[in-house]
């Protein structure tokens, strides 16, 4: 059982990772883990198991008239501080979900000052990313469509932007984090753009706010490595990330109209959408 904090021991903070896959999670992960005091990885399974515990203390179960809402909370709440227990010198943890957009109002229950950093990406190039993955391994299927090896890119588009899809589901969470109530002072939206093309400027305004002193990063010798995960799903390569962080130029390699389809989905880029003033990075 961890140690109980005294009046020594600062009490540990909390912070979540969300928005869209492709759009530079992962990376953002990689840097922030580059400050001792942090502790940042891929996607966790925490989000999926905090689904089970609610999904069983409501009235699922037939015993959970007798669980009351403050029990729920602690053992929501101390899900996560023991999900993260073994980590004892980390002071700041992040933990990462496409989930997490989708629960604003329970973070926002849970840890009041826990902030959400959305990563977004255009949508086409999102796509583009996730269809250059599969044709990496043209002798392989990958869990993300089901293992269904009879698939076309117009198919693996509309599966993956589907509401229950990969992208579709987590570009209609951070739609819902975005519009949402929870979303001032607690949503940040960092673009894969700005992280990618000045990512001290980007890293500045995570540090900003988040509330903790600067750290400088080295944005030339970035480490991370998931390679068991991905080969599991059988998408090698779905959380690489390159050494250097810099800006990739290519063309696309969807279908034109499949392209101009999402072109225009970024609702973030619009100053009338932003209501709640959500910072965008």
């Amino acid at each position: 059982m961890p140690a109980a904090h005294d009046a020594a021991t600062p009490a540990r903070k909390f912070h979540f990772i969300s928005g869209l896959p492709r759009s530079g999670s992962t990376l953002l992960a990689a840097i922030l883990n580059q400050n001792p005091r942090f502790r940042a990885g891929m996607t966790s399974p925490l989000a999926d198991i905090m689904g089970m515990v609610i999904a069983e203390a409501s009235s699922k179960n037939d015993f959970s008239f007798d669980v009351s809402d403050e029990q729920r909370v602690a053992m929501l709440r101390g899900l996560v501080e023991n999900f993260y227990a073994e980590q004892a010198d980390a002071g700041v943890v992040f933990d990462t979900s496409r989930l997490w957009c989708s629960r604003m109002p329970l973070l926002g229950t849970l840890f009041p000052q826990a902030k959400v950093i959305a990563c977004v990406r255009q949508l086409s190039w999102v796509l583009d990313s996730m269809e250059r993955l599969v044709r990496r391994q043209p002798v392989g299927v990958s869990k993300v469509f089901r293992f269904d090896t009879n698939t076309t890119v117009y198919s693996r588009v509309e599966a993956l932007t589907d509401p229950r899809g990969m992208v579709g589901f987590a570009f209609q969470a951070t739609k819902d984090a975005f519009y949402g109530q929870y979303a001032p002072g607690h949503l940040l939206l960092l673009t894969y753009e700005s992280l990618v093309r000045n990512p001290l400027a980007a890293m500045r305004a995570v540090y900003q706010f988040i509330g903790e002193p600067w750290f400088e990063h080295d944005f030339e010798n970035i480490a991370f490595s998931a390679d068991e995960f991905d080969a599991r799903v059988g998408m090698p390569g779905l959380h690489s990330v390159r050494p250097k962080v810099e800006p990739i130029e290519r063309s696309s390699i969807l279908p034109r109209e499949i392209f101009a389809r999402f072109v225009n989905e970024s609702f973030w880029m619009d100053p009338k959408n932003n209501v709640s003033q959500v910072p965008i990075v």
